[in-house]
């Protein structure tokens, strides 16, 4: 980036889809979630948190003391981000920290 030149929407949100892919998706698919980019506006990254982290009270905090710093390091226009749940993530057979096959194995 220049000094002093503003980057384009669309180039902020190809690094953040960047960093999630290079940086996040591996360490949240090992426990079995996913963290999906729903969009970016005035410095505020909306995710998706899905999968096992969909309702996960660790989810919280992953978030903003991993992704979030993460995202503010490497796109520095970022400056913060909101979480949602999946709400199909039940319906998937997703519960906090377990997909389905993995809860229906341990009962």
């Amino acid at each position: 980036m220049e000094l002093g030149k503003a980057r384009s929407t669309e180039e902020i949100i190809k690094d953040i889809k960047a960093t999630l892919e290079s940086k996040v998706k591996d360490n949240v698919a090992t426990h079995g979630g996913e963290i999906n980019f729903l969009s970016y506006e005035k410095g505020i990254v909306r995710l998706q948190m899905a999968g096992a982290c969909s309702g996960c009270a660790m989810s919280k905090k992953t978030l903003h003391e991993g992704v979030e710093r993460l995202l503010i390091h490497y796109v520095p226009e970022v400056i913060g981000l909101l979480g949602e749940d999946d709400e199909e993530a039940k319906h998937k057979g997703y519960t906090p920290y377990f997909p389905q096959e993995v809860n229906e194995s341990i009962r």
